[in-house]
């Protein structure tokens, strides 16, 4: 039982059912519905003026008990003196055992509800039973009544909190999948309306920071590209004059902060939720085999269509290879596109590298964290893969780094079409 409300109302359910069984036991142990002694000789008194004699056939004293056990609402039960059933108006009692010719002329008792039972001047014992239902039950009655009413409240008061509550809830995931412009409606003055406020300034905020750091990483962006397209204007202007060996270091360098500059720029979208691109349908080893002829690679899978953003889907690809590239250890690597099992495409790239130790193969999918083999004196920026797993994860996916059976690394990246909307 996962909803709140009903575990609420349940508990309301479940007072009343332990107040109602402690109330009826209580007045079970001490409510007498027994005659007073004045009430039952008022009614031996009528049943024995309103009998006839022993002596009138059975019939008439049938007709008579009839009559009056209608009019008193009673059962009357008529015993002879030596306890064979002379004749009864309702269900018949049981033969006396209580009574004898010296003991007392009347009794009370409560088996079944209250009943009397009389001995009358003739030796006949009279058993009187109202019929009418005991007390306890009309609050046994009184008791359903309230539980069907204080449920039928307490579920509409339940409902009307938690479903306030399932509202906030679903504003929260939607504010976590990337909406930054989701809101809820505060509703009334407590507590719950105190929380959709808090939501709201927090959603708020959120937004602002965001969007602010979405216009510094901008900024930043324009004034970083500027001196780096100054640089290499001045590295075209140096001529033939200058160190070969400087032109060409100068110009990776600026070729690494360019790339780092981008991939910057493109993990702070990914963060956002925002999108460069409008989907489109994707054929992965088509757009896989044009990434892949930039570095002179031939690929092998299958084709498959998914929706997707086709820059972002690229820079994956690109960014794969440029790993195995970096620390493939000069040897040559492999791409291949395949169906997956579970829907989408699957991409693996496959080097004969020194591979990744264990304890590191989550860990370099971090942001600006490198793990360097021994002897490998490769650089990077450190965002490639975080950016591989970003671009995964908006496509519905996930990517895991693997050991080759031979030495070297498997990266296994799945590919889904993105959601509607």
């Amino acid at each position: 039982m996962n909803r709140l409300y009903l575990r609420i109302w349940l508990a309301f359910l479940g007072i009343l059912v332990v107040f109602g069984v402690l109330v009826s036991a209580l007045w079970w142990l001490t409510a007498d519905e027994r005659p007073g002694p004045r009430v039952m000789e008022g009614i031996r008194t009528v049943v024995e003026r309103s009998l006839p004699p022993a002596t009138v056939p059975v019939r008439e004293l049938q007709r008579v008990l009839d009559d009056v056990g209608g009019r008193l609402e009673v059962d009357i039960t008529v015993h002879g003196a030596d306890g064979a059933l002379l004749a009864h108006a309702g269900p018949p009692a049981p033969p006396p055992r209580r009574l004898s010719p010296d003991g007392p002329r009347i009794e009370r008792g409560f088996a079944r509800g209250p009943f009397v039972v009389m001995r009358l001047d003739d030796g006949r014992v009279v058993t009187v039973r109202p019929r009418r239902a005991p007390r306890f039950v009309g609050l046994l009655m009184a008791l359903g009544v309230l539980l069907a009413t204080t449920a039928a409240g307490a579920y509409f008061i339940v409902r009307r909190i938690t479903g306030r509550l399932e509202r906030l809830r679903a504003r929260v995931d939607a504010l976590g999948s990337g909406d930054l412009t989701a809101r809820v409606d505060v509703e009334g003055r407590d507590e719950i309306a105190q929380l959709a406020s808090s939501f709201n300034r927090a959603a708020g905020r959120i937004e602002q920071l965001l969007g602010a750091q979405k216009t510094l990483l901008a900024h930043v962006s324009h004034e970083l590209r500027t001196p780096l397209t100054r640089m290499r204007m001045g590295l075209e202007l140096l001529g033939e004059g200058a160190p070969p060996e400087l032109v060409g270091r100068m110009r990776r360098e600026i070729g690494e902060l360019d790339s780092l500059v981008g991939e910057l720029l493109l993990a702070s979208r990914l963060d956002a939720g925002v999108s460069a691109e409008p989907p489109e349908a994707v054929d992965l080893l088509g757009l896989a085999a044009e990434v892949a002829a930039e570095y002179g690679l031939e690929i092998s899978g299958e084709s498959v269509t998914i929706v997707g953003e086709p820059k972002a889907l690229r820079r994956l690809v690109r960014n794969l290879l440029e790993n195995a590239r970096r620390h493939g250890a000069g040897q040559p690597f492999e791409l291949s596109v395949n169906v997956d099992p579970d829907g989408g495409g699957r991409l693996v790239v496959a080097d004969r590298g020194p591979g990744v130790p264990e304890h590191e193969r989550e860990r370099i999918f971090e942001p600006f964290h490198r793990v360097r083999a021994a002897g490998d004196g490769t650089e990077g920026t450190g965002l490639g893969l975080a950016l591989v797993r970003q671009i995964a994860q908006r496509h519905r996916g996930e990517v895991h780094c693997l050991p080759r059976e031979g030495g070297g690394s498997e990266f296994h990246v799945t590919i889904r079409s993105l959601e509607p909307g």
